[in-house]
């Protein structure tokens, strides 16, 4: 079975998906079945509860936005994608929160070629994760907010956030 809760935040409601104590979906979205029709169909199959507690996972949460910027790093996290995406992925977590970087740059930390931008961007726009795999740090090469899953409002917001700047 597949866990969920809906946490308020200060930008909105996040829901977050666990299976057996690791985190496999978050989003900013009241309904948690956005994120569950996003996971595989094998997890889909596990079926959804939502709980009143996710234990580590909401501490997480409620430290990150009280302002324990580094909360959500401690939480397990698993998506599927492919060896590269989950490199990616990995290498997205290891962006410290009050940064950013290109996607070329992500590429790059990840042992990628430069080129490798797109797929950079790909992973980014196929997280299922945040902001615990935090795309919202990744910033494109040519300036600006670039895009992003749950609205550039919420990506300034987090940047924001992070930066001390609210």
């Amino acid at each position: 079975m597949i866990d969920a809760q809906i946490i308020p935040t200060p930008i909105g409601p996040l829901s977050v998906l666990v299976r057996e104590g690791v985190l496999v979906a978050a989003g900013f979205t009241a309904d948690p079945k956005e994120m569950f029709v996003r996971l595989t169909p094998h997890l889909q199959a596990e079926g959804l509860s939502v709980v009143d507690d996710l234990g580590l996972v909401s501490k997480a949460v409620n430290a990150y936005f009280a302002g324990d910027l580094d909360a959500l790093d401690a939480v397990p996290v698993e998506q599927p994608g492919t060896a590269t995406r989950k490199r990616l992925h990995q290498t997205l977590r290891e962006v410290k929160a009050g940064t950013t970087v290109s996607y070329a740059e992500l590429a790059e930390r990840a042992g990628m070629p430069r080129t490798a931008a797109r797929a950079a961007g790909s992973a980014c726009a196929q997280n299922l994760i945040a902001p615990f795999v935090p795309c919202h740090r990744v910033l494109p090469s040519t300036g600006g907010y670039g895009g992003y899953y749950y609205g550039v409002p919420v990506k300034e917001w987090l940047l924001a956030h992070e930066a001390g700047t609210l």
